[in-house]
């Protein structure tokens, strides 16, 4: 497996962002992360994909969607939309139909910042997923980097801290979204898990505040998705393209916090027999199984089985032997800038 870095859930100007693509795709390139995917609301961008930059200074950007019913108030329901290929904001207003559309021309959906609750201090609404019944969905943001913020701003002290120390936001994805991920899992539906920057770039006058807050940048350093593809990006953006969708249909995907520490090079793996299986994938139980974890610095690693703490461990590396199956995945921690932080979430390795 080959892995590569991307950001997924950001804006442009051509919704409610600040950037270009041009000026997206240079912010990433300074971040040296390796593929954007840019889902504006509710228009589907084309003739933008492709490579920008060159040589080792490149990256691929590609376009999807969030779309939305904007007649509905608050606008619940978002849902990102990825390798569709076509536009989808015609079906908006009917989640189902919405997700059966993307699935007919071969895309990808993920409901997009599911537990999304108000901030009365700036005017934020509950902009919550509520039709939980919907079906065909390949996953959820489990981890959606600007919405953390929103219950964080208790006062206009605490607003001014986190436009200009936005470091301190992150903590880990919504306690109510990882048990809601669980309950899915358990019910026997494969739900891939992302991490969203949900990237906007905002120029702000607040105050005494006037400056871009959360720019591109910041938001490329911090969360990201790493991917395991099954071959190398050639440079043909196409192909690749099909290499990322791929895998994230599969669910071969962790998210990385890289603030506390870079997170390449993390590795969930499991082996029966001569089986081997990494995260997004099945594995049969020949009597026992052995799951192995390494990250790449020592941290606080859990690893989780059924939705239950299994065993915890502080260490870079971590050996289980089991014989129960079941879904079983991995969530790390670090501490950073005075607390422990979520700093790696892997999707599951299903053991059957």
């Amino acid at each position: 497996m080959h892995e590569i870095v991307a950001n997924i859930h950001m804006h442009s100007r051509f919704s409610d962002g600040s950037g270009t693509h041009t000026e997206i795709a240079q912010a990433a390139i300074r971040a040296g992360i390796d593929v954007v995917i840019v889902t504006d609301h509710n228009v589907l961008v084309q003739g933008i994909s492709g490579y920008y930059g060159e040589g080792h200074h490149k990256v691929l950007l590609l376009t999807g969607q969030e779309v939305h019913d904007q007649a509905r108030q608050p606008q619940k329901n978002h849902l990102l939309v990825l390798g569709a290929g076509q536009e989808m904001a015609q079906h908006a207003r009917d989640p189902q139909r919405l997700i059966d559309a993307v699935r007919a021309a071969g895309g990808l959906s993920f409901l997009a910042h599911p537990f999304d609750l108000e901030a009365p201090l700036v005017g934020g609404d509950d902009i919550s997923w509520v039709d939980w019944d919907v079906q065909g969905y390949t996953g959820v943001e489990l981890w959606n980097s600007l919405i953390e913020m929103k219950p964080l701003l208790r006062n206009w002290l605490k607003a001014y801290f986190y436009a200009y120390f936005p470091g301190y936001i992150s903590r880990g994805p919504f306690p109510e979204m990882i048990a809601k991920w669980d309950q899915l899992l358990n019910a026997g539906q494969r739900v891939v898990a992302l991490g969203g920057s949900d990237a906007h770039a905002w120029p702000v006058d607040m105050g005494p505040i006037h400056k871009k807050i959360f720019p591109y940048e910041f938001h490329f350093s911090a969360i990201n998705d790493h991917l395991l593809l099954r071959e190398p990006l050639s440079g043909d953006w196409q192909a690749d393209a099909a290499l990322v969708y791929e895998a994230l249909a599969a669910g071969r995907v962790f998210i990385g916090y890289e603030l506390p520490y870079p997170t390449r090079d993390f590795h969930f793996s499991a082996e029966s027999g001569v089986q081997r299986a990494t995260m997004g994938e099945e594995l049969r139980l020949d009597g026992q199984a052995v799951l192995r974890v390494s990250t790449p610095l020592c941290g606080i690693v859990h690893l989780m089985h059924n939705g239950q703490l299994l065993k915890e461990v502080e260490s870079d590396a971590l050996r289980v032997e089991i014989d129960q199956p079941g879904v079983y995945r991995v969530e790390a921690y670090q501490r950073y800038k005075g607390r422990q932080r979520a700093w790696i979430m892997s999707n599951p390795i299903y053991i059957i």
